[in-house]
């Protein structure tokens, strides 16, 4: 039987969610914790990855289990897993439903904030320059929209088939500390979201032309973003699937 794990954690103390050989990871903790209590070597497939230091509040993953779950599953796992990680629920669907290639669009919240705050400190970026120019931002945004090669975004070195993604929203809007960044699309590529972000804050500082920006992406171009915003601001936010 396939089942799919709908779960969330913090993730600063992981090195993404893919496992790897010299870090702990969310796939690795969760692979361990799910062999242990069903007495069986167990392999998980996410529904993407994270990079070290990232969040996810909605995240999902599914595993092949012979024998049906029994019903206090979900608090059993839940009592062994760190307080970093929560499973909020566990559901059968069909046997080749798959957490990673029948997602349809995923959403990344980045989040920002003006004045120092020790509350926000793990989950938000502190930018002490306020003067941002949020119109051209969104502006600039808007026109990027849609099909495009978003390889000048792309982490050198990646090994994507294709970095071509669709981009279905992508905008800055205000909050009570700052800014929160929302983006969405069918598929990301390595570090794209914090490249944009960075892009996006450099435009409103008056710091790179949106003309830069745009022709970089339509044009396949080399986008010089030297502003680096640190993972923990980062979210992923929503995945959605068509279940029916």
């Amino acid at each position: 039987m396939r089942y799919f794990l709908e779960l969330s954690y913090n993730g600063k103390n992981y090195a993404g969610w893919q496992r790897q050989n010299n870090a702990i990871s969310v796939q690795e903790v969760l692979e361990v914790n799910l062999s242990k209590i069903l007495n069986n070597k167990i392999e998980i497939v996410g529904c993407g990855r994270t990079d070290a230091g990232v969040h996810a509040k909605q995240y999902f993953a599914h595993v092949d289990i012979e024998k049906a779950l029994p019903e206090n599953f979900l608090y059993r796992i839940n009592n062994m897993l760190p307080e970093d990680i929560a499973i909020q629920k566990i559901f059968d669907v069909k046997p080749d439903f798959h957490a990673r290639f029948d997602a349809i669009n995923r959403t990344y919240k980045y989040f920002i904030h003006f004045e120092k705050n020790p509350f926000l400190e793990d989950y938000s970026f502190l930018l002490l320059n306020k003067t941002l120019d949020i119109s051209a931002m969104n502006h600039c945004l808007s026109l990027i929209l849609g099909e495009h090669d978003f390889s000048c975004f792309e982490k050198k070195g990646s090994d994507n088939k294709t970095s071509v993604c669709v981009l279905k929203d992508a905008f800055f809007e205000q909050n009570e500390n700052g800014l929160v960044f929302t983006i969405t699309a069918n598929r990301f590529l390595r570090n794209m979201v914090r490249r944009i972000t960075a892009a996006m804050l450099m435009l409103g500082l008056n710091q790179l032309s949106a003309e830069e920006i745009i022709l970089a992406v339509l044009e396949k171009k080399e986008l010089q973003v030297k502003m680096a915003v640190p993972a923990k601001g980062l979210f992923l936010w929503k995945i959605e699937y068509d279940f029916s």
